[in-house]
């Protein structure tokens, strides 16, 4: 018998709201790092038959260039679709606990609406869509 071995794939595609005003800071080799939460939602029919909602947040990081795009196109209700992968985060508290999450490195920012009043001269690098 022959094993089909099939490779590890770690894309995600989401959408979905901001719910805060991104977050920019620059690394200690001044790299732009920008993170913000998205809120997405779901509907489906539950088992009685009636329509439900449900809703998931889900932390996003972009780097550099599109970092920066982000930050100054983006705020806190803006519709995006974000295309990345999934990232796993472990860190202590000060309490000493050990902690950890999984957040979203976006490769991909797809702005679903435009912003009349800061709109960035030229698209981003890494995919940002106007």
């Amino acid at each position: 018998m022959v094993e089909l071995r099939l490779p590890d794939v770690n894309r995600v595609m989401l959408s979905g709201r901001l719910t805060r005003d991104p977050d920019r800071r620059y690394a200690s080799d001044g790299t732009a790092v920008t993170r913000f939460d998205l809120a997405f939602h779901r509907r489906f029919r539950a088992r009685n038959g009636q329509v439900a909602e449900s809703t998931g947040f889900v932390s996003v990081t972009t780097y550099q260039r599109l970092a920066e795009v982000c930050a100054e196109a983006l705020r806190k209700g803006s519709p995006v679709l974000i295309e990345g992968r999934l990232v796993a985060r472990e860190w202590n508290t000060p309490q000493g606990a050990s902690r950890s999450r999984l957040e979203l490195a976006a490769d991909n920012v797809h702005f679903l609406e435009r912003r009349t009043d800061t709109v960035p001269a030229e698209p981003a690098a890494g995919g940002a869509g106007f």
